[in-house]
């Protein structure tokens, strides 16, 4: 079934909307939460309140991307789960260390905030992915915004962990020396 016809459902109120989404995208959307949050139970429970979202959502606001917004919606939700999980030993888990790789990039959050509105660093952020080719934006989203595996990487890319490695390293120099072109750090 095509997104057009699946937001026709949606639109209509049809209830075979989430289950056809679900068809559709559920293996994906799980497969995010999973990477994220590291649980196949609370994987599933992510992707049956993301199910909800859009059944709540998508009739006033029809997404351009449905698959991108299912994706984004699943991500904030996993990692709201995780802040949650981790509140109380912060540090743990496999989204820290992920993120932990590009702080040499990003300034520490207090001060982006005195230099700069956060809005300003997203708008930065969107311009240098656009910089980049589809093969280098790719390889970046994968990792720092879906926190895909090094390995998961490789494999989907086809080529080695260390050229995934070695890509990542020169990206993260690469938006350092773009933000600092842009005066963001």
């Amino acid at each position: 079934m095509q997104d057009a016809e699946l937001l026709a459902l949606y639109q209509v109120r049809d209830e075979s909307a989430i289950r056809e989404t679900d068809a559709k995208y559920g293996r994906h959307l799980r497969q995010i939460a999973e990477e994220l949050l590291a649980n196949q139970q609370d994987a599933e429970e992510i992707v049956s309140d993301v199910l909800m979202q859009a059944w709540s959502r998508i009739p006033d606001e029809p997404p351009a991307h449905l698959f991108a917004y299912l994706a984004a919606v699943t991500r904030n939700l996993s990692m709201n789960r995780l802040d949650a999980r981790n509140a109380k030993r912060r540090g743990g888990g496999k989204l820290p260390a992920v993120l932990d790789e590009l702080s040499e990039c990003v300034a520490d959050s207090s001060s982006v905030e005195q230099a700069v509105s956060e809005r300003l660093l997203d708008d930065a952020l969107c311009r240098f992915l656009d910089s980049l080719t589809a093969e280098q934006r790719t390889t970046f989203v994968l990792r720092y915004y879906y926190a895909m595996p090094l390995p998961e990487i490789a494999a989907r890319k086809q080529v080695s962990v260390s050229t995934v490695k070695v890509t990542l390293m020169r990206l993260r120099k690469k938006l350092r020396q773009y933000l600092e072109l842009e005066g963001l750090l």
